[in-house]
């Protein structure tokens, strides 16, 4: 008879035949984690996060959110799971900022039941992903419209892995979810820091890396296009909708109001989104930032450097003006860009020309 292991492995080889033959598996250093607790709870986030929290009542695992400041401006950006407690949730958010989140979260408490706490030394976060997708960007264009995230649960493995919602499940101490954005950027792995995470995933699939790679989905993300943490997007001076939230899911203009939500929904609504985060492909490596980060370009202010990592990098561009370039000069390179495949086709709000009030 199969053992519980190898049961799983069986599976998950017949299944899922089509995923890439290896994963790169790593310690996300610079994420953090709050637990977020109590009969109040889900009252308490709804009407401080973007998103809404009642998706995670309908089956799914985790989602995407970001958390404003009064003028609308992003504070934090965050994906809070759901966990097989009742009224348990974990949130995560950028290492550096995560003294500060918690403060702001309990400032906001007031005299609900609500427990906040930072278990930064208790669980760790890890990517798993197909290391593929950074290879280049026309490699990005070849397979980015293929199913190549890793889809859990599959079907037949609802009776050996214990499940604790739809888009989510648990191996041993790790839990697996798939990342609530952008299917390529693979599964989110929480575990306890006294479990090696790249090991319980060795015996479930064919995985290389560990932290040889350091900067592997960094360099993934930004080839996406997509923003994440402080250095991508900066406290209190970028927007939801210019970092893409909208598109990555994190945003619900369904639900009542939460701190921000009138100038994100008058945004959307009636506005024109002319900057969002983009992806850049250099030519040659870039040496250093640009000044002040600001990319200029034929004497055209296109917007701003966020981060580069190998021949990729993220700027918040002005939409139009670069994508109508073949080239943009930034800083001692030069690159392209182009709208990521992820992005709705022909946006409305790309689209629209709203005469001004």
């Amino acid at each position: 008879m199969l053992s519980r292991v190898h049961q799983i492995q069986f599976l998950i080889k017949r299944k899922l035949s089509n995923l890439p033959l290896r994963y790169n598996v790593e310690q996300l250093k610079e994420r953090s984690l709050l637990r977020v607790s109590g009969t109040d709870v889900v009252d308490y986030l709804q009407g401080l996060m973007t998103n809404d929290i009642n998706h995670l009542s309908r089956g799914i695992g985790s989602i995407y959110t970001m958390f404003l400041n009064t003028k609308g401006r992003i504070l934090f950006d965050a994906i809070l799971y759901r966990t097989s407690a009742d009224s348990v949730f974990l949130i995560e958010s950028d290492l550096e900022a995560i003294e500060i989140f918690e403060k702001h979260l309990k400032m906001y408490r007031v005299r609900r039941k609500v427990d906040i706490t930072n278990v930064d030394k208790e669980l760790c976060v890890y990517a798993m992903f197909d290391p593929r997708h950074t290879e280049s960007e026309q490699s990005i264009h070849e397979i980015s419209r293929e199913l190549q995230g890793l889809k859990v649960p599959s079907g037949d493995l609802n009776e050996i892995l214990p499940e604790t919602s739809k888009t989510c499940k648990m191996f041993r101490d790790v839990h697996m979810y798939s990342d609530p954005r952008v299917e390529n950027l693979g599964i989110r792995l929480i575990a306890p820091r006294n479990v090696d995470a790249h090991k319980e995933m060795s015996q479930l699939f064919n995985v290389e890396g560990g932290s040889s790679q350091e900067c592997s989905y960094r360099q993934l993300r930004y080839t996406l296009g997509v923003g994440e943490g402080l250095n991508d997007l900066p406290m209190d001076n970028s927007f939801p909708l210019e970092a893409n939230c909208d598109y990555l899911h994190g945003i619900s203009f369904h639900k009542g109001c939460y701190i921000g939500q009138e100038l994100t929904a008058r945004t959307h609504h009636t506005g024109v989104i002319r900057k969002r985060l983009m992806p850049l492909y250099f030519k040659h490596e870039l040496k250093s930032m640009p000044e002040e980060n600001k990319i200029i370009s034929g004497g055209a202010n296109l917007g701003k450097l966020r981060g580069f990592v190998g021949n990729v990098g993220l700027a918040l561009l002005r939409i139009e003006k670069a994508s109508a370039l073949s080239e943009i000069s930034i800083g001692d390179g030069i690159a392209t860009t182009s709208k990521p495949f992820w992005w709705p086709i022909e946006a409305p709000k790309e689209r629209l020309s709203m005469p001004k009030s």
